[in-house]
C-alpha cells in the first residue's frame, strides 16, 4: 500500500464543533488537504510541541515519549491508514531493534507522539480521496466569498493563519516583566499567551 506524505499547514478553532479544533494537513506532493476535528487537550498539546515550549511538566505525550525511551522503543512513522463512518484511524509504527510493530491510535494523539520524536507522517490514498480537499476548490471558494467577513475561521484553508501579535507584551514592557510573564503564563498552562510572549522576546533579543 503506497504511504502518501503530510505536513501540519494549521490549527484553527473548529466552527463546527464548540471546544474543538481543525487540523490542516496537507499533501506535500499533491494539493490536496485533510482536515481532522481534534479536541482541545490533543490540539494544546501539538501547538506546544509545534511552538517548541516546554511546559513544566509533562503532558501525557511527553509521558508516552519518556517511557519509550527508557524502554528502547523508537517511533519510526505515524501513518492515518482508515477511515470509517466519518472517523479516521490511525497507527504508530515502533521498534524495539529487533521488530516493528503498530500500536492503534486515533490521529491527535498519533500526531502529537510523532512531533515529539520527529517522525513523518503518512496517510493512504484511500483516505485522501475519500476525505481530503483539493487546493483548486478552496482557491475557487475563497474567490467566491471575497466579500464575506473575513473574521471567520474556516477550516477548509491550505495556509495557516498568522498568529495575532499579542497586546500584552508591548514596547513599553520591560525583557525582566516579560520573563517574569512568560513564567506565569507557563505555570497557569497558558500556552498560546506563553507563545506570544516568547515571540516578544525572540523579537527583542534580535
Amino acid at each position: 500500500m503506497k504511504k502518501i506524505p503530510l505536513e501540519i499547514l494549521g490549527l484553527s478553532s473548529s466552527q463546527s464543533q464548540s471546544g474543538s479544533f481543525a487540523l490542516i494537513l496537507g499533501e506535500k506532493t499533491g494539493n490536496r488537504r485533510l482536515p481532522i476535528i481534534i479536541g482541545m487537550f490533543e490540539a494544546q498539546s501539538i501547538a506546544i510541541q509545534i511552538e517548541k515550549i516546554s511546559p513544566n511538566r509533562p503532558l501525557t505525550h511527553d509521558l508516552f515519549r519518556s517511557f519509550a525511551e527508557q524502554v528502547h522503543v523508537a517511533v519510526l512513522e505515524v501513518v492515518i491508514s482508515d477511515l470509517k463512518e466519518g472517523v479516521f484511524y490511525s497507527k504508530i509504527v515502533c521498534s524495539d531493534g529487533a521488530s516493528t510493530f503498530e500500536l492503534d491510535s486515533r490521529p491527535s494523539d498519533a500526531i502529537a507522539i510523532g512531533l515529539r520524536f520527529g517522525v513523518p507522517i503518512f496517510t493512504v490514498e484511500s483516505v485522501l480521496s475519500e476525505a481530503g480537499i483539493i487546493l483548486s476548490d478552496l482557491d475557487e471558494t475563497d474567490a467566491e466569498d471575497s466579500d464575506d467577513d473575513d473574521d471567520d475561521d474556516d477550516i477548509d484553508t491550505d495556509e495557516p493563519r498568522a498568529t495575532p501579535t499579542p497586546r500584552e507584551p508591548s514596547g513599553q514592557v520591560s525583557l525582566d516583566e516579560l520573563t517574569k510573564m512568560l513564567a506565569q503564563a507557563l505555570e497557569r498552562e497558558d500556552y498560546e499567551k506563553a507563545a506570544k510572549i516568547r515571540d516578544e522576546l525572540n523579537k527583542r533579543n534580535d
